[in-house]
């Protein structure tokens, strides 16, 4: 697999400083975002990306998000490049008009063309997660809605602004249709100020380097990631197919068991084919993943790239996949107007399956993590109706050199702190801690997932909640065990307790119940007896594991916060020989 590239006009002296550059500009206008945004779930939570642009579209730099696709492509269709001005802003939120370059309707992009003179020189984005939007519920996401329809208003590409005249009366007709249209009004205008800050940098990178020398950077750069990415691609994987099949627990609609199945084929001439058409039909539910077909070269090359300061995230990621096979119909392909407001779990499953097929095919990627969970509590409190959206961190699955991050949310996104919580919705949190026995067991611990317990100070409130992995938890690997599920309980321990369906919307609680949300963790990996018992015993004491689990799944007896060495020898041997391995709720699924 080859790829000529043109004579280069930029040394790389300078391919070097317009690297820092550009990406100095994409984190500028993300602070900027941060700084300004008026909804928690932006400002708080950080659920925000930017990316720079070459003069033809092609993403030169982004966040660390596995789930970005061609953001361009979408606009270029109905407005060509050659059309636009200085001055110029367009703006979507269409999910099926994108190709799943949005994957639900709450995220919004503005985008905009850089011109140096007449000359464009590049494109600027910004992208973020508006809390309502309309639809059949507040927060526009719910396990309830069964067609896009109901997930609020869309947007196809569309020229917000031409020569930095703004199309007013579009924005005035997307904020009627929100349920808090000052915090779509304030999130709007931060986005925007994003992206304008963005043209700036970009036309002072421009002036500074020529545009010449600029746009053979940003080539270069996609070209070599595109070569890193290729070359992880062949030490990797073997001539032939490898597959993996994950499955999330269902849409919450009486569906059962989804099937996630990923083949990844290197031919003899080394192409590299990603082929998920085996994966389950569409649901009815909004769990179906409109899946770009950049998504996976993104999340590999997110791997491979990982912690590499030589190499950016861009566009070269996905190229160096020849093909990627989707079937539609398909959980990752559904037609048109499958819901799609949960795609976040299916999303975030696929991402898992990913690595799945890397461990099949004998890399060191993370076992398993669990899909962040989803918490949307709607209510009143006298005349003050409020919606708390929030996103709660669960545990990533364990490296092949060290445990599994405990509690994270999403990539470089955040949990909300507990201050924030109690100052701005009617709850008062009575615990926030790790989830003692949610990670999974293994040489390397799963990260623990996430208590939140709250009281309900309102008059009375609805929830919804997302939540997967309670009937097929995170694999584990190479030996590692599966994680510890979540729950969802009302009023525990009391005569009033009741658990509530993982997937499920119009759980109606009043002044006074107490709200109880563990979510789950991530895979362990290597077998549980390698692990030493001094980490156990760390384990234990910080919170992470019990002592009960201490002793029946990783075989070390603890008593007064020591090691019993001894006893601990012995029960491991035993259990060796007997090949008596206490699992308790946990399994290894990874075939």
């Amino acid at each position: 697999m080859t790829e000529t590239k043109t004579a280069e006009t930029c040394d790389s002296v300078n391919l070097e400083i317009i690297r820092g550059g550009i990406r100095s500009i994409q984190a500028e206008m993300e602070a900027l975002i941060e700084r300004t945004a008026m909804s928690p779930f932006i400002r708080e939570k950080k659920d925000f990306y930017t990316a720079v642009f070459d003069a033809s579209g092609i993403m030169a730099v982004c966040s660390n998000n596995p789930i970005f696709g061609d953001l361009v492509g979408p606009v270029a269709r109905d407005f060509p490049l050659e059309t636009m001005r200085e001055g110029d802003l367009y703006w979507y939120n269409d999910c099926y008009g994108s190709m799943g370059a949005v994957s639900h309707s709450n995220d919004q992009v503005f985008l905009a063309p850089v011109f140096l003179g007449e000359r464009r020189v590049g494109f600027v984005m910004s992208w973020a997660h508006f809390a309502d939007i309309g639809g059949l519920r507040p927060g526009s996401i719910s396990p309830d809605t069964t067609d896009i329809f109901q997930e609020g208003i869309i947007v196809p590409p569309m020229k917000l602004a031409t020569g930095g005249v703004y199309n007013d009366a579009a924005l005035t007709m997307f904020y009627r249709n929100s349920r808090y249209p000052a915090s779509a009004r304030g999130d709007t205008r931060a986005l925007i100020a994003s992206v304008e800050l963005g043209v700036t940098r970009m036309r002072e990178l421009a002036s500074r380097f020529g545009p010449a020398c600029l746009g053979d950077a940003l080539e270069q750069l996609v070209f070599r990631t595109r070569a890193v990415v290729q070359k992880c691609l062949r030490d990797v994987f073997p001539v032939g197919t490898c597959r993996f099949v994950d499955r999330i627990d269902g849409d919450g609609h009486g569906s059962g068991t989804l099937r996630l199945v990923f083949e990844m084929t290197r031919t003899e001439d080394d192409h590299f084919i990603i082929d998920a058409t085996a994966t389950d039909d569409q649901s009815v539910g909004p769990v179906n993943f409109l899946m770009n077909r950049d998504v996976p070269g993104m999340a590999l090359g997110l791997y491979f790239l990982g912690g590499n300061p030589d190499h950016v995230m861009n566009a070269g990621a996905p190229r160096s996949l020849d093909e990627v096979r989707l079937r539609e119909g398909s959980l990752l392909q559904p037609r048109f107007p499958a819901p799609l407001g949960m795609r976040g779990l299916t999303m975030m499953r696929t991402l898992s399956a990913l690595n799945g097929l890397l461990s099949v095919a004998g890399s060191p990627a993370p076992a398993a993590h669990s899909s962040y969970v989803v918490v949307l509590l709607r209510g009143h409190v006298g005349e003050r109706h409020f919606l708390m959206s929030d996103g709660i961190g669960v545990g990533y699955g364990a490296r092949a050199y060290g445990d599994g991050p405990d509690g994270v949310y999403f990539v470089a996104q955040e949990n909300y702190p507990v201050e924030f919580l109690e100052l701005e919705y009617p709850v008062i949190l009575r615990e926030y801690g790790l989830n003692r026995d949610s990670g999974g067991p293994g040489r390397w611990r799963g990260g623990c997932g996430i208590i939140r317990e709250f009281e309900i100070l309102a008059d009375e409130a609805i929830l919804a909640i997302r939540l997967d992995g309670v009937h097929n938890p995170p694999w584990g690997a190479d030996g590692g065990m599966s994680a510890g599920p979540g729950r969802v309980v009302v009023n525990p321990g009391t005569p009033r307790e009741r658990h509530l369906k993982p997937l499920s919307d119009g759980n109606r609680l009043v002044k006074g119940d107490i709200l109880r949300i563990e979510t789950g963790g991530g895979g362990g990996r290597g077998h549980p007896f390698d692990r030493p018992p001094a980490s156990v015993l760390a384990d234990v004491l910080g919170g992470m594991v019990s002592t009960a689990a201490a002793e029946n799944i990783y075989g070390v007896v603890i008593a007064d916060r020591t090691v019993d060495m001894e006893a601990t020898a012995a029960l491991r041997k035993n259990r060796y020989e007997t090949k008596d391995f206490h699992r308790g709720s946990y399994a290894h699924v990874l075939d």
